[in-house]
C-alpha cells in the first residue's frame, strides 16, 4: 500500500457493529475477490471485496475473516484468514502478510493459514445454527460473472445443507451507508489530495493541452501524496464531450473558448472522493458560461441545503427537480409552455439535466446505501446537478462530498473552490 497505516480501530469498531447485528448463535464468513484474469499470463490489478476490507483493512488476495462471537473458544471469536507466505512465490510477486502485520492492520490477533482453515472451519460451523455469506447487492451492479462469493456460497451450501443461511449484504447496506467519524477522517484525507490536485489542475490548463496530460497530472498529484490512485477512471471532457456522463476516452485537445468538465476523485486507505468542477480552457468564463455555470451552481447550493436527515432521495431529487425548472426557464432552456405540458415521467428539465444529483460514497464510489428509506446522520453523499446543452455543445457538473449530521450537512469540500470568481483568479495566476 502506498498510503500510511490508518487506525486499526477504525475496522475493530466496524465489525463490533457487524457483530452486534448477528443471531445468536451464528457464524459470519467473508471471502476476498477473485484475482481476475487478463489477457496471456496476466492479471487485472487486484481489488479487494469491499465488504471484507470495511471490517479488517486488508488488501491481499486469498483473504478471509470470519466472525463467531459465540465460539465456545474466545480466541476463535474473529478470526482472519490468510494465504501462507511463500519465500518462492514472493520473488516472483512480492512480500505477503506476516501474521503480525496483519494483526496490525486489523487488529484481529488470530491469524490463521487458508491452507488449513477447512478442518477448524468445519468444527466451528457444526457449533453454529446460522450462517451469514456475503453477496454483492449494490443496487448498481450489473456483472453476471459467477464471482468467488457466489461461488463460496454454492460450496457452502452443498457442504452445510441443513443450516439457516442469512445474507450479511442486508445488514453490511445499512452498516456500510453510516460512516463514523473515523472512517471520515480516511475520507476527508483522500478530499484534500484532490483539492491539491485540483488546484494544480488550475495553474496547468490552457488552450490546446490534451485531455490526457491532464489526466497524467492527476495520477502524478495522486501518487505523490501516496493515493492509491483515482478512485474511478478520471472523467476529462472538454468542449461538447462534457455531455457524455461517463467519457473516459481523454484523447482530445481542449480549445480556446470552451469548458472543460474535470470528475475525478482520489482512493486514499480505501476510502473514495469525488469531485467534479468544470472550469474555462483559457481561464476566462463567457457571459452565456458563467450565466449557465450560475444556475448550475444555485442548484448545487439549493441541494446541499435541503439534504438533510428524514428527507428520501426520491422526494429530494423531486425538489431539486423543481428548482431545475426555475433556473432552466430563467436561463432560457425551456417555456413555461414546455412546463405546462410535461409527462410528469419525463418532466421538462430532464431534456438539460438527466442524472440523479447525488449518491453514497465510501470504500465503493457508488457505495451501498438505501435510495428510498429517509436519509439518516452518519451518511456521506455526492451533491452534483449538471446542465447539459446539446445545442451550445456544453456540459457543465458540479459536485462536492457531503457529511450528513443530525443538524444538517458539513461540505468536506468546502475548501475547494467552486465560484467563477474563485476559479478564474487562480486560472489568472
Amino acid at each position: 500500500m502506498k498510503y500510511l497505516p490508518l487506525d486499526p480501530a477504525i475496522f475493530i469498531n466496524n465489525r463490533k457493529r457487524f457483530i452486534k447485528s448477528m443471531l445468536p448463535n451464528s457464524i459470519a464468513i467473508f471471502v476476498s475477490n477473485d484475482e481476475w484474469p487478463g489477457n496471456g499470463d496476466a492479471l487485472h490489478p487486484f481489488k479487494q471485496n469491499s465488504d471484507l476490507y470495511w471490517l479488517t483493512g486488508i488488501e491481499q488476495e486469498d483473504s478471509m475473516v470470519i466472525l463467531f462471537p459465540d465460539n465456545p473458544d474466545p480466541k476463535y471469536r474473529e478470526v482472519l484468514v490468510l494465504v501462507r507466505p511463500n519465500e518462492l512465490k514472493e520473488k516472483w510477486d512480492g512480500k505477503r502478510l506476516r501474521a503480525q502485520e496483519a494483526s496490525a492492520i486489523s487488529g484481529i490477533q488470530t491469524i490463521v493459514w487458508l491452507d488449513t482453515i477447512d478442518a477448524a472451519l468445519q468444527t466451528w460451523v457444526h457449533l453454529a445454527d446460522n450462517i451469514y455469506l456475503d453477496s454483492n447487492e449494490n443496487d448498481r451492479r450489473a456483472s453476471q460473472v459467477r464471482s468467488r462469493e457466489y461461488r463460496f456460497i454454492d460450496e457452502m451450501r452443498t457442504r452445510y445443507p441443513l443450516h439457516e443461511y442469512k445474507r450479511a449484504a442486508r445488514i453490511m447496506k445499512d452498516l456500510r451507508a453510516i460512516k463514523t467519524k473515523e472512517e471520515v477522517v480516511v475520507m476527508q484525507k483522500a478530499i484534500d489530495i484532490t483539492e491539491q490536485t485540483f488546484r494544480r489542475l488550475l495553474k496547468f490548463i490552457k488552450p490546446g493541452v490534451m485531455e490526457y496530460e491532464i489526466e497524467a497530472e492527476i495520477w502524478h498529484s495522486f501518487l505523490s501524496q501516496r493515493a492509491s490512485g483515482p478512485a474511478y477512471g478520471s472523467i476529462i471532457a472538454s468542449g461538447d464531450r462534457a455531455r457524455t456522463l461517463h467519457y473516459v476516452s481523454n484523447n482530445q485537445e481542449c480549445k480556446d473558448g470552451e469548458l472543460i468538465l474535470m470528475d475525478f476523485g482520489a482512493e486514499y486507505g480505501g476510502y473514495c472522493a469525488d469531485l467534479t468542477r468544470t472550469v474555462p480552457v483559457n481561464g476566462k468564463f463567457s457571459k452565456r458560461q458563467k450565466e449557465v455555470y450560475n444556475a448550475c451552481l444555485h442548484l448545487h447550493n439549493y441541494a446541499k441545503g435541503i439534504l438533510k436527515p428524514g428527507i428520501s432521495i426520491l422526494d429530494y431529487t423531486e425538489k431539486v427537480g423543481d428548482e431545475a425548472t426555475k433556473q432552466f426557464l430563467k436561463i432560457g432552456l425551456i417555456t413555461k409552455a414546455d412546463v405546462k405540458n410535461e409527462d410528469k415521467e419525463n418532466r421538462a428539465y430532464r431534456k438539460y439535466l438527466y442524472h440523479g444529483i447525488s449518491h453514497h460514497l465510501g470504500i465503493d464510489v457508488h457505495d451501498l446505501g438505501t435510495r428510498t428509506e429517509p436519509i439518516k446522520a452518519g451518511m456521506v453523499f455526492t451533491v452534483e446537478p449538471g446542465i447539459y446543452i446539446e445545442e451550445e455543445q456544453m456540459g457543465i457538473r458540479i459536485e462536492n462530498n457531503f457529511w450528513i449530521t443530525k443538524s444538517g450537512n458539513i461540505d468536506l469540500m468546502k475548501n475547494i473552490p467552486i465560484t467563477v470568481e474563485e476559479i478564474e483568479a487562480l486560472m489568472k495566476k
